[in-house]
């Protein structure tokens, strides 16, 4: 089954952090599914660059910039959904910031940022779809964006690891209150993924990567966009309270290239 075999029509979709990258390109496939999106990134300029590259598809998304870890922006979002599309059956947080520090050097300003958004974002949002999608009675299909680093340890992302490890924790520990309602929560953890900004970051940054995954091949926004789009398919009812990892077999090995630039803010 590849995703082209999955429709989504009929079914609307928030996603948040998808102005570019591994959130852009989940919309991008979901739209083409057939679905209906509401499209969100903190940064206005791409969210309307973001919805006019996805006019043509037979989904349709709307875009909604703003704060994913404001509570009231939050049910602003969920409020769109149901008012624009008169539901709500999937919800992918995505939106998350890495920091790169040494734990000796880390802020307390940092630390709360980061766990603001990453966690209390993911957490917040995933309520308010849940009890929306509880009202519907029709289940849904919530999806969390964890990461490798939330399973091995890389130096100077120690707290971003630790945000990551609790979201694979709250897909897990929400099956003893949303199963019974036919609500799915699950997690993605991708590795080493080439996207705009960590190109940006570093030029070399696939190349260096390929090196050392296993399958020889940096991760691309496509191979995790097509995981998530399984996971909150029909498909994959069974599958509930689990983290998928997406990094070409790189956990299994866990070496990282010697020569890595770490970009500290």
């Amino acid at each position: 089954m590849t995703t082209s075999d999955l429709s989504f029509h009929d079914q609307t979709a928030i996603v948040t952090g998808a102005g570019s990258g591994i959130g852009f390109e989940i919309v991008r496939q979901l739209v083409k599914a057939g679905a209906n999106v509401v499209l969100n990134d903190i940064d206005p300029a791409k969210v309307e660059a973001a919805v006019s590259k996805l006019e043509s598809f037979e989904g349709k998304a709307v875009g909604l910039p703003g704060d994913a870890s404001d509570l009231a922006f939050i049910e602003e979002m969920v409020s769109l959904a149901v008012a624009q599309f008169a539901q709500l059956n999937i919800c992918i947080a995505n939106a998350g910031i890495t920091t790169y520090s040494a734990f000796l050097n880390y802020t307390p300003e940092r630390f709360n940022r980061l766990i603001s958004l990453n966690l209390a974002g993911s957490f917040f949002l995933t309520q308010a779809a849940a009890k929306v999608m509880i009202d519907q009675g029709k289940g849904g299909r919530i999806l969390l964006m964890s990461s490798v680093t939330g399973i091995q340890a890389p130096a100077y992302l120690v707290p971003y690891g630790m945000t990551k490890a609790a979201l694979q924790m709250l897909a897990r520990g929400l099956i003893s209150e949303l199963a019974q309602y036919g609500i799915t929560v699950n997690a993605i953890a991708p590795g080493a993924v080439a996207t705009e900004r960590t190109l940006t970051e570093d030029p070399n940054y696939d190349r260096l990567w390929a090196g050392v995954i296993p399958s020889g091949k940096v991760v691309l926004p496509e191979d995790i966009a097509r995981a998530a789009l399984f996971l909150v398919s029909p498909h994959s009812g069974q599958i509930n309270g689990q983290t998928l990892v997406v990094d070409g077999g790189w956990t299994a090995v866990s070496v990282s290239p010697s020569n890595l630039q770490f970009p500290e803010e």
